[in-house]
Order: structure tokens, then sequence, then C-alpha cells
């Protein structure tokens, strides 16, 4: 779906040179990354939080997808960013898996529009286009790349750190829109947004 991005709410719009937090989502069926860095004036990130919520202690299908929407939730209620980017879908292989990928991205993008946030989407090249400067790149490159640009001495579990890179990619992409004197937001892919 392509829309047009809807206008921040007043009350989580940054003032210029300001830091804007952003929440990283990799939607997975067994595992969703998550991760939430701070941006400030200048473009340096700063990282504040990631995880990977572990979806597998549940057998039926639709228990993952509340696990997903509430942990989800209550970190974003937890940490308040003021913008979200996801993945974009890929056509899988496997029309099961891409099903139940879907579903789990439904569930976390309904997680964090629930509370507010509108969700920009990008695509895996575009994301590991921003962090490791090609988009073949592989989860060893963005993982090592996700450590270097937030000075994180842990190796990362690759589900956090490619959520990390969807928010640096995120970062990169609102800081050089802005330099070019366009309001962030128009004609990127973005999903939906909750009516104040």
């Amino acid at each position: 779906m392509t829309a047009v991005a809807l206008p921040t709410p007043q009350s989580r719009i940054p003032n210029p040179g300001s830091t804007v937090r952003i929440i990283g989502i990799d939607p997975g069926s067994q595992r969703t990354g998550v991760g939430i860095i701070d941006v400030d004036g200048t473009g340096k990130s700063n990282h504040v939080f990631h995880t990977a919520l572990n979806l597998l202690g549940h057998d039926h299908f639709a228990q993952r997808l509340k696990q997903i929407f509430d942990e989800l939730g209550a970190i974003v209620a937890e940490y308040a960013p003021q913008e979200a980017a996801i993945e974009r879908v890929f056509v899988a292989r496997n029309p099961d898996s891409a099903l139940k990928l879907g579903q789990a991205r439904g569930a976390a993008i309904c997680a964090v529009v629930h509370h507010g946030l509108g969700v920009t989407e990008y695509a895996a090249r575009e994301v590991k286009q921003a962090v490791v400067g090609t988009g073949a790149g592989d989860k060893t490159q963005v993982q090592h790349m996700v450590g270097i640009l937030l000075n994180l001495k842990e190796r990362l579990q690759a589900d956090a750190a490619d959520a990390l890179a969807i928010a640096l990619a995120h970062a990169h992409t609102r800081a050089s829109v802005q330099r070019l004197g366009v309001e962030f937001g128009q004609g990127r892919r973005t999903t939906w947004r909750r009516r104040r």
C-alpha cells in the first residue's frame, strides 16, 4: 500500500536540532527484533535499547501475534519513541511463511499505531545500503556495522541487529531529506496511523 505520510501529532514534533527517538522493527513469526536509537541534531545516533522477542514459547500462532502486540506496545510505552520504521515485506518462496511473516508484521504495526505513531517502511536492500554501503550485504556485515555505528562492544543477536539497522536507515533517510529542505515523510512508503 502506498500512502502519503500523515502529519506528526503536534505533541511529537521535535524542535529543530533536538534529539529524535526512533524505533526500528524487524518482524518475524519466530523472533521479532526491536531496536531503539536517539538521533541528535548533528545526525549522531546513540543506542537506547534492543531486544529480540522470542515467540517460540507458543504452540498457537495467534498467541505469538498477541505477544508481539503486547510486548512491543509495552516497549513503546516505556521508551516513548517519536518515529517508527519497519522492514517491508518481501515475497518469500514459501507461501505459508510469507503469510505468517505478514501477520507478524501486521501485529507489530498495530502495536505501534495503537500508541499514536506512524510507521515508515524500508526494503531490506535499502537498510543494507544505509548501514553496510551495499544492498547485497549479509547479516554478519549488518551486525558488525551496527555495532560500529552505535559503539556497541557485545555481539548483537541477528534480529535485534536488523531492527537497529532499520532504525539507522530511517535516521539516515530523514537526515538526507531534511538537508534537501523537504518535509520528511513526503513520498515515503508508510502504513497506517491511528486517528486522534
